[in-house]
């Protein structure tokens, strides 16, 4: 089937004469690949791994009121803020930086972005005779 994962093996035995001892050695070799769909549904986890790191990331400094100042700080947000852009707005309140606060939108960010990344994950094993 196209969806099992392959493992090839290889024994080799070889004899040698070692001073007066007959000497048998064995070499094993394996070798294993995974199916194109699992390998598929490792990059979109990759993906979307990234991506909820980031914003978790992000919830945590603005949680702890971190300065925007600071050049990791703003590195964080600036990145974090691309993807958590499309949620601002879905609630009533502005944030400011540098303030402890809260920002539901970013949490909804990461379950929605973790819904879509299990979704396309799902879609490589449609044609799937087991799950993977």
């Amino acid at each position: 089937m196209a969806d099992e994962i392959r493992e090839t093996r290889e024994v080799q035995t070889t004899d040698e004469q070692v001073g007066g001892t007959n000497v048998q050695r064995q070499t094993v070799s394996a070798e294993s690949s995974a199916p194109g769909s699992v390998v598929a549904q490792r990059v979109v986890w990759y993906i979307v791994g990234f991506i909820v790191a980031l914003l978790a990331l992000r919830l945590i400094l603005q949680l702890l009121g971190a300065n925007q100042g600071n050049a990791f700080v703003d590195f964080v947000y600036g990145i974090s803020g691309i993807f958590a852009a499309p949620f601002f707005g879905m609630f009533s309140y502005t944030p400011t930086y540098g303030v402890s606060y809260f920002e539901v939108s970013t949490l909804v960010a990461i379950l929605i972005y973790s819904l879509i990344g299990w979704g396309i994950a799902k879609l490589f094993t449609l044609n799937s005779t087991h799950t993977v």
